[in-house]
């Protein structure tokens, strides 16, 4: 029996290793209100392992920014960052997260934002974006 096992098992090994290798990329994470009232979704970028969302409240002018992963666990290293295109002081919450780093929130009324995240190793940066 133990050998059927074995073989089963190994079966398996080389059917995961293929299924793995084709698999689709994993659902982006869903924005949940991290930001607080009044703020909606104005853009995204997907990282691995999760997205980074940019929104903007119109009553209050500002923006802000939030690192989600798509399957929150272990506290890994992460971070979200948000400044004026024109500046060079960025908005930062790096740190060992769950779910998600931030929020960051920047009054940039007028102005294009440059905003980005890190997930792990990986991270992604947009600039020049939502001028206004």
């Amino acid at each position: 029996m133990k050998a059927i096992v074995r073989r089963t098992a190994a079966g398996l090994g080389l059917a995961l290793v293929a299924a793995t290798a084709g698999a689709a990329p994993a659902a982006a994470a869903t924005y949940g209100g991290q930001c607080g009232s009044g703020y909606g979704v104005v853009n995204q970028a997907a990282v691995p392992g999760g997205t980074v969302f940019l929104t903007y409240n119109s009553s209050t002018r500002k923006n802000c920014a939030v690192t989600i992963r798509s399957a929150p666990g272990a506290a890994m290293n992460m971070d979200v960052a948000l400044k004026r295109s024109n500046s060079t002081a960025w908005q930062t919450d790096p740190g060992n997260w769950t779910q998600y780093a931030g929020p960051v929130h920047l009054s940039a009324a007028g102005q294009c934002v440059d905003w980005g995240g890190v997930i792990g190793d990986d991270w992604i940066v947009r600039t020049g974006t939502n001028c206004g």
